[in-house]
């Protein structure tokens, strides 16, 4: 038998294959997926960037692994198709894995999503596996063909991420600083998919596999609890303060600290409630329970963290369990904003892990900076867009040894997201921003900017050149 379940692998003969990602299409508001294969050694790693296979670098020179393009079929169904040569793999070359990604939304809102691979000489199915768990993931390592005792075998794997196709290839050693080092030279080239002759692509059903077409050029990588009643207050909101004034540490307080901040942005009211802000304040780990059950949305959070030491906040479920990410970081003294998506009906419960002192403030999500012209920043921040599709010129200055993470990721309404542009130490790059209202979450170590540029894409994960 041929399909196989998740964990599950096959012996494989060795000869040339098509290898298809299938999904049913469902409409223009289906998010739209895109296949990808990453080649890795001994070490579980690319060995340079040339060693990712995706939409804007549709072949391997030197293991001859290429994507054909995308296959239209009966009944709303689709296929990317891939073309893998076990014989033409390189020696150094110990795993050939296959993901897929998607854009404007998560994996859980596509239907029929299987992997199958197939003769290329005779069109049998040498193996299958259907992914039936995805939730809230916007990148899935289907599954890999790995060497095994002289031979090849595919094992189905099914991990999913929820921060999109750059992430995924992060965790196999991948960046695209080298490409991205320097934009001032012009915008890269596009790549626009070949389109494969029609198949039949119905899922779980046989899809016969393309016939054999000219390979595009490589394209130049480029709880419901009542909310505390507000305490208005005529003076302006007071700044957030530093929390070693004291010598001890100040019990967090839920009271709201003063009326509802200005707005500063034009995000609809409908991605965040509005209220008074709450500040918190303690020392060391500790469960916040907040007693607050507002309207389901997005939430700012800013943080001030005293001292060195790796922080990390986390929503809580009802049994106290890690639920959503609001911020990581490792910077000293930390000022920075992150962000929380509440479901509207259990209390907010958060979770800070850290060493020292800090202070935490809920605010709404109205309250953030627009992203609208350039702007700067220092650590972890949130920014609020509402503009069309855009390019966007990104700069990364580190942290005192010029190194760190630098990130932005796009969140829509709901709280699906998705990666527009990471990289790792000091360096500049381009990307592109979907069309808002989003906000953009950006993880940083250290000093950073961003600024739109004409256009949109140029960046390596653009998708504008599809």
């Amino acid at each position: 038998m041929t399909q196989i379940i998740k964990g599950g692998n096959l012996p494989l003969s060795g000869e040339p294959m098509r290898v298809a990602v299938v999904r049913r299409s469902g409409g223009a508001e289906v998010p739209k997926v895109d296949a990808a294969a990453l080649l890795v050694d001994a070490d579980g790693k690319v060995r340079d960037r040339g060693d990712l296979v995706f939409y804007n670098q549709p072949e391997h020179a030197g293991s001859g692994i290429r994507l054909l393009g995308e296959a239209q079929g009966e009944d709303g169904v689709v296929a990317d198709w891939l073309e893998i040569d076990p014989g033409r793999i390189e020696a150094s070359v110990e795993r050939v894995v296959v993901a897929a990604s998607c854009d404007g939304g998560t994996f859980g809102e596509v239907e029929g999503l299987y992997v199958r691979a197939v003769s290329a000489t005779t069109g049998a199915q040498l193996a299958l596996y259907a992914v039936e768990d995805a939730t809230t993931e916007t990148a899935i390592l289907l599954g890999e063909f790995y060497r095994r005792n002289g031979g090849w075998k595919f094992r189905a794997v099914g991990q999913g991420y929820d921060s999109g196709l750059p992430a995924l290839a992060t965790d196999f050693g991948f960046s695209a600083s080298e490409d991205e080092a320097d934009d001032e030279t012009g915008d890269e080239g596009e790549y626009a998919p070949e389109v494969v002759p029609e198949a039949s692509v119905a899922a779980p059903a046989p899809v016969p596999a393309p016939a054999p077409a000219p390979v595009p050029a490589p394209a130049s990588v480029p709880a419901p609890t009542p909310t505390p009643t507000p305490t208005p207050a005529p003076a302006p909101a007071p700044a957030l303060v530093a929390v070693d004034k004291a010598d001890v540490p100040v019990p967090y307080s839920g009271a709201p600290m003063a009326a509802p901040l200005p707005r500063l942005n034009a995000l609809p009211a409908e991605f965040g409630p509005e209220f008074p802000y709450f500040e918190y304040q303690g020392e060391g780990k500790e469960d916040v329970e907040t007693g607050l059950t507002l309207p389901r949305g997005f939430l700012a959070v800013d943080v001030v963290k005293k001292g060195a030491g790796h922080l990390d906040i986390v929503t809580l479920t009802i049994r106290k369990r890690r639920w959503r990410q609001v911020m990581r970081s490792r910077m000293v003294d930390l000022r920075g904003v992150g962000v929380l998506h509440h479901d509207g009906q259990s209390p907010l419960r958060l979770r800070i892990d850290t060493r020292g002192r800090w202070m935490i403030r809920l605010r709404p999500v109205s309250t953030l900076r627009a992203f609208d012209g350039p702007v700067e920043g220092y650590g972890p921040d949130v920014l609020a867009y509402t503009g069309d599709e855009t390019g966007v010129r990104f700069r990364f200055e580190g942290d005192e040894d010029k190194k760190g993470y630098f990130g932005v990721a796009a969140h829509r309404k709901g709280g699906h997201w998705e990666y527009r542009f990471s990289r790792r130490d000091r360096g500049r790059g381009k990307g592109d921003l979907p069309r808002g209202p989003r906000l953009l979450v950006v993880e940083a170590d250290g000093a950073w900017s961003m600024e739109p540029r004409a256009g949109g894409g140029g960046g390596f994960w653009s998708r504008s050149g599809r």
